[in-house]
């Protein structure tokens, strides 16, 4: 979050407005089902954002950067209510008894300590579950990184914010200086009075009822087009079944039995990639940066494989979509799933780049690609031990999940702390691993979260991970090497 400073007359004035980022009240269908299936405690959705800083934050001025950042952001002053017996969709509403110093904290890492020490902290605050009845997030200012530096860590439930709207707030918060900003808006704090479990009910009601007349249009829409053009109506409808067939159906491919079983311990690894380098690679290969970084990762689950002796030729993988379109609220979470069997026994990394190319080429193009936000509405109104044995199995099939996200391009600080990386440690909804790449100025970081019990030697793994990334970037010459954070390249 970004910082507080002391309001100066001869400074220009803003308007002293919040953003509205995380306005709307009610969950929507996708983030109702993440917020309930944790009744099964293996689909946790705890998302984690962690940065390094340059130098060590003065705490009093980092305490008054998250007392700003919760009035620019109501969502961080809001926890969830549900209606009585779970009906309906879960509502953010003011916690009355919000206290900023349960969210926020600091913490030395050991003396001596440095990277390894900072991943087995942070995975430790992410695997800890949430206060359901408090705001689902938590911030710790970590202290003790060699060279004077410290690390920034934001753990937020998934149900409030995907990736991509996170780095949207972030760059909203985080300021271009070093230097406090004596401009910035100054909201006040709302004396908003918080919803009950049966006021819940009733918004859902009224919302129930206030979509019915945009239901019917869209209905009545939809029957006009089948009568003016019956013959395009059959072909688009065909189409769209044949589609929801191919999306619905599970990945041609079977889990790897060295990745089957799941548990609740996680652990953290992360590597620095020159972004440019990526890109040429990619680019060389007749792909994108997003296939190069695909390509990578099947590359480290092969040489995973052949190095624990049981070779797979591919495994079940899913990489989530943004459905968010131009006049969706700011905040929370739109995404959908892609799921697809990924090729891994390619060896030479160009040929894997164009498959991975070709692959998420045609999940994109699929027509019936957010089948799951079809029937997420059905779902977010099932008891959550329902939804979970309805979900539960989708996730918990998947060898990979992998997410690429847009960083923020320009410098940025932190209680005047520079901000020199950024890393997203997606959660582990049942899967073996979530690994996430967000560009950080000229750095990919990449951040991997690894299912212990499915990776029984997670140091193999993750110098299979840097290699993989090597072999992609010896496409482009004169690649600088990937760097492991906490161990040897």
């Amino acid at each position: 979050m970004a910082e507080l400073g002391d309001m100066d007359d001869a400074a220009p004035r803003v308007v002293d407005t919040p953003l509205g980022w995380g306005a709307r009240e009610e969950m929507n269908a996708a983030e109702a089902v993440m917020w309930r299936v944790e009744v099964d405690r293996t689909l946790r959705s705890t998302g984690l954002v962690l940065e390094e800083l340059d130098t060590l934050p003065d705490w009093d001025r980092f305490l008054a950067a998250h007392e700003w950042g919760v009035r620019m952001a109501a969502r961080f002053r809001q926890r969830v209510v549900e209606a009585p017996l779970g009906l309906g969709a879960p509502r953010w509403t003011v916690d009355p008894d919000f206290d900023l110093r349960f969210h926020v904290r600091r913490a030395r890492l050991p003396e001596g300590g440095g990277w390894p020490e900072l991943l087995e902290a942070a995975a430790q605050v992410a695997m800890t579950p949430f206060d359901r009845t408090r705001p689902p997030w938590e911030a710790v200012l970590y202290e003790g990184l060699p060279g004077g530096r410290a690390a920034y860590l934001l753990k937020v439930h998934h149900s409030a914010t995907d990736g991509l709207s996170a780095i949207q707030l972030l760059e909203q918060l985080h300021p271009p200086t070093r230097e406090p900003n004596l401009a910035k808006p100054q909201p006040r704090q709302t004396d908003e009075q918080p919803t009950s479990p049966l006021g819940a009910l009733a918004g859902q009601v009224r919302g129930d009822v206030q979509a019915v007349p945009a239901l019917a249009r869209e209905a009545g829409s939809l029957a006009l087009s089948s009568l003016t053009n019956p013959v395009g109506a059959l072909r688009s409808a065909t189409r769209y079944g044949q589609s929801l067939y191919r999306v619905l159906s599970p990945p041609a491919a079977a889990g790897s039995p060295l990745l089957a079983r799941r548990s609740l311990s996680w652990r953290f690894t992360a590597l620095d990639i020159r972004f440019a380098d990526l890109r040429a690679a990619g680019k060389a290969a007749g792909g994108s940066v997003n296939d190069a970084f695909l390509a990578a990762l099947l590359g480290a689950y092969r040489r995973y494989h052949a190095a624990m002796d049981t070779p797979v030729d591919s495994i079940p993988m899913t990489i989530p979509i943004s459905v968010r379109k131009p006049d969706d609220p700011p905040g929370g979470t739109r995404i959908t799933a892609a799921r697809f069997a990924a090729p891994v026994s390619t060896a030479d990394p160009q040929a894997r780049i164009q498959q991975v190319h070709a692959l998420v080429r045609a999940v994109r193009s699929e027509p019936a690609l957010d089948a799951v936000g079809l029937i997420s509405p059905l779902m977010a109104r099932l008891p959550g031990s329902l939804t979970a044995r309805i979900t539960g199995p989708l996730t918990k099939a998947n060898d990979l999940q992998a997410s690429n996200i847009p960083g923020i391009t320009r410098e940025a600080y932190l209680a005047g702390a520079k901000i020199e990386r950024m890393y997203i440690f997606g959660p582990l909804p049942g899967c073996a691993a979530m690994i996430t790449l967000v560009s950080h100025g000229e750095t990919a970081c990449v951040a991997a979260n690894l299912d212990t019990a499915s990776f029984t030697e997670p140091e193999l793994f993750e110098h299979s991970l840097v290699d993989g990334f090597a072999e992609v970037l010896a496409l482009r010459p004169g690649a600088h090497p990937p760097v492991r954070r906490g161990g040897p390249g």
